[in-house]
């Protein structure tokens, strides 16, 4: 038995989740693939493991432009979404108003991890080029 696998059925035992939530974080956990990506190996199209967001502004007539490069591993969105899955509804419901307060439309009850696979393997297919006056942006995985 894995040892996420062992902490889920703790976390059951000891009332911290119920049984259906178990039984999603199980059925979870039956989806990942069992041979993960070495660390270091490289990734391909079809298994991005970054989502890479590089802004570089000239604005004002600087010399040196202003770079950013950001690199978000999927594994930490992956994480994201499954510890989403452990929230209570009652929480789910604040993080929603606070989110809609922000304009930011995503409803936290309904995601999912197999959501979220789809859309990184839709990301791995799409580079996203914005270049205004001064200002580049790409938005790809990689």
């Amino acid at each position: 038995m894995t040892d996420n696998r062992l902490h889920v059925l703790q976390m059951l035992a000891e009332g911290q989740i119920s049984a259906e939530e178990a039984d999603r974080l199980i059925a979870a956990l039956d989806k990942q693939p069992t041979t993960p990506v070495a660390y270091g190996a490289e990734a391909t199209v079809s298994n991005p493991r970054y989502l890479r967001v590089l802004v570089e502004d000239h604005e004002g007539g600087k010399e040196t432009p202003t770079n950013v490069n950001i690199r978000v591993p999927f594994q930490l969105l992956r994480a994201g979404v499954r510890l989403a899955s452990l929230l209570p509804g009652g929480a789910k419901e604040q993080i929603n108003a606070a989110l809609r307060k922000n304009n930011v439309p995503i409803d936290v009850t309904q995601l999912k991890p197999e959501d979220l696979d789809e859309l990184v393997g839709h990301l791995a297919d799409m580079t996203i080029d914005v270049e205004e006056r001064d200002t580049k942006v790409r938005i790809f995985a990689e």
